[in-house]
């Protein structure tokens, strides 16, 4: 028999998932807007590398994306024996480890989304700005800005609907610890390799659902709320 309601243990996947893409979704939304408006409006020797490295995550197997976390935040890794060493901090079977790895795997989307956004900004009107003496804060701050939002909104939201639905990364980056980084994936994949799961397994699942796609509606309702009226701006 089917029961529909989730169990306390349930609630805690819940709970930390959403944690998780949250922090992920907030952490990198300002290199994600860096870089998109670098691809956007710069060039620059590098600039197809640098392309190519924002949405090598999108395309490599997640697996790997969390072996070189694991290389590079491991206890002997570059970065995660300074981190240790300075601060007395590991991300290794953490769930700061677990939004690292759901930061990296949404940040091409994230950029991707903010970057064509970006690039439909109307530069005639920056410019014209300009020759009115208005410096480039202020240009950027109440011209480029708010024609970005919509992009910056549905890239955020992305982002969060990637972070909640990352597996492979995270598994492979900080294992599958109850209460610590047992995400919504995670508990999916582990209630399969179980016995008469079948229920757990549609419970979660479901859930994993609802939220990504409640995820995608608010991103596509709040870019369309977050942009300019007018003929010439319009979705």
């Amino acid at each position: 028999m089917v029961t529909w309601g989730l169990t306390a243990d349930e609630w805690v996947i819940v709970g930390l998932s959403l944690k998780i893409g949250v922090a992920a979704m907030v952490a990198m939304l300002p290199p994600a807007f860096a870089l998109a408006w670098l691809l956007a409006r710069r060039r620059f020797p590098g600039k197809l590398l640098l392309d190519t490295l924002v949405h090598l995550p999108l395309v490599v197997p997640p697996v790997v994306t969390g072996w070189l976390l694991l290389l590079l935040f491991g206890t002997q890794g570059p970065i995660g024996r300074w981190l240790m060493a300075w601060f007395g901090v590991t991300l290794l079977f953490r769930w700061t480890g677990a939004a690292l790895a759901a930061a990296i795997m949404a940040l091409p989307l994230m950029v991707r989304a903010m970057r064509l956004s970006i690039m439909a900004i109307d530069r005639r009107l920056e410019q014209a700005a300009e020759t009115l003496g208005a410096s480039r804060l202020r240009i950027f701050c109440t011209i480029s800005l708010p024609l970005a939002l919509p992009g910056i909104v549905a890239g955020a939201m992305l982002g969060f609907a990637r972070s909640i639905g990352e597996f492979g990364a995270t598994i492979t980056f900080v294992s599958d610890i109850p209460g610590e980084t047992r995400t919504l994936p995670i508990a999916i994949y582990s209630a399969l390799q179980m016995p008469d799961s079948e229920a757990a397994v549609m419970r979660l699942a479901l859930l994993s659902i609802a939220l990504s796609f409640a995820a995608l509606i608010l991103s596509e309702y709040l870019a369309r709320r977050a942009a300019p009226s007018g003929p010439s701006h319009g979705l």
